[in-house]
């Protein structure tokens, strides 16, 4: 019997009601202490601005900084000094990205309702937009590209990468590389909510910009939600996740291997398993634990498993659905023997991976989809980054005289029933155009 690793095991329709109350409410949402805390923090900013900023850098990443802003030159300079493999495996996944989301952008439409009615929508790319690329437990230039790359192929004005220092007061070198390579026209070194307040509101250094998106930790995300009255987000995010579906035709190994991925993440991964009979679940799961014990980020594997991870039975795929929907994954793995069949079956997902061959990995780097996703069971509502995220719609109806006769009375009669009698008066001023 292999060691338990994980927090929930058995089948899922034995799981008790506050293990998958658990499961299913995995609330991205900050708990108080946080809340405020990145309250104080974004009040700082908008009273103190850049010199606030430079307090907290101090204060949290050990930095004291010359200039908030880094030179293009030294972004260039980062990007020349990478390793030749790394910088052709980033331009390949940036090429990549530049290609699914340019597939996706929206065009201009124009309807007539009716003779001499028309309604038109058309996309304007937004003005302003921040990218935040995390700093912390783990750098991820990857995500510097999925946010900056999407803004350029939608046509924003400027796309401005904020990044927390190191204690050398610049942000990871792979950052500034990949902010070079995604063509950002502007890099701080900002992190933390502090970053999320000053692209927010502005400072005398940072601009404010219309939309802010990327990931980040509790307090980034906190401040996304805090400053919703001044500026656009993406959807909020927290810790990342899978829930793999997985029948008896998939290696166990094969899917030890998509939670391993996630968990290392950050000890509040949620790694889940639904696979299709008892004995597939036991192979999973002691995948799972040999898995664990031999992983090199292993306490945050083992945080992660114990504290989220499961490995559920259902008797049959049609059992496995209704779960899948409630769960609403950040990212579901379909590794079973007919994956595409069954992706019209699913509604609630961040992206879905569709076989066992589509690892997650590769969605998180170079596949060309995007990896900032909604979490935390919001897939319901949310939908992952894309190119839609940076723009605005301007909507317009154009009404001949002869179609403004014909609407006069009737929408007189409206506005009479409504109490909005000088609407009714503008109205029928033209029924005799």
């Amino acid at each position: 019997m292999s060691p338990r690793v994980l927090k929930y095991q058995g089948r899922l329709q034995d799981l008790a009601p506050e293990a998958r109350r658990q499961l299913l409410e995995r609330s991205g949402s900050t708990d108080a202490r946080v809340a405020q805390r990145t309250a104080d923090l974004i009040a700082r900013v908008r009273r103190d601005g850049d010199r606030a900023l430079r307090e907290l850098a101090r204060e949290f990443d050990g930095a004291t900084l010359a200039s908030l802003e880094i030179p293009r030159s030294e972004c260039e300079a980062a990007l020349a000094s990478l390793a030749p493999e790394v910088r052709e495996a980033l331009t390949r996944a940036a090429r990549n990205i530049a290609r699914a989301h340019a597939a996706q952008k929206p065009q201009a439409v124009e309807v007539e309702t009716e003779p001499g009615v028309l309604v038109g929508r058309r996309p304007d790319p937004l003005g302003r937009v921040g990218v935040y690329a995390p700093g912390g437990r783990a750098v991820y230039p990857s995500s510097v590209l999925m946010g900056v790359v999407p803004a350029k192929v939608a046509g924003v004005g400027e796309v401005i990468v904020c990044s927390p220092p190191g204690p050398d007061g610049r942000p990871a070198a792979g950052v500034l590389a990949a902010a070079a390579l995604a063509g950002a026209d502007r890099v701080f070194a900002l992190g933390g909510a502090g970053a999320v307040a000053a692209l927010a509101y502005g400072t005398e250094s940072v601009p404010r910009v219309d939309r802010i998106v990327g990931p980040g930790n509790a307090y980034v995300a906190a401040a996304k939600l805090q400053v919703v009255d001044a500026v656009g987000i993406d959807a909020p995010a927290g810790p990342s996740e899978i829930l793999v579906v997985a029948d008896a035709s998939v290696d166990p190994e094969a899917v030890a291997r998509e939670m391993l991925a996630q968990a290392e993440h950050d000890p509040d991964a949620c790694c889940v398993t639904v696979a299709v009979g008892t004995a597939q679940a036991e192979a999973v799961a002691a995948a799972v634990a040999r898995a664990a014990a031999r992983a090199r980020r292993q306490e945050i594997v083992s945080r992660a498993l114990s504290e989220r991870g499961a490995v559920l039975s259902v008797d049959s795929l049609e059992e496995a659905w209704p779960f899948v929907a409630d769960f609403a994954p950040e990212h579901l793995l379909l590794a079973i023997a007919s994956p595409a069949e069954a992706l019209s079956r699913v509604r609630n997902a961040g992206t879905v991976f569709v076989g066992p061959h589509a690892s997650v990995a590769y969605g998180d780097y170079m596949t060309g989809a995007n990896h900032v996703l909604p979490t935390a069971g919001l897939a319901r509502a949310y939908s992952g980054l894309s190119v839609l995220d940076f723009y605005r719609w301007t909507t317009w109806q154009r009404v001949t005289p002869e179609a403004a006769a014909r609407l006069a009375d009737d929408v007189g009669t409206l506005a009479d029933s409504e109490g909005l009698f000088a609407h009714a008066e503008a109205a029928r001023a033209w029924r005799t155009s």
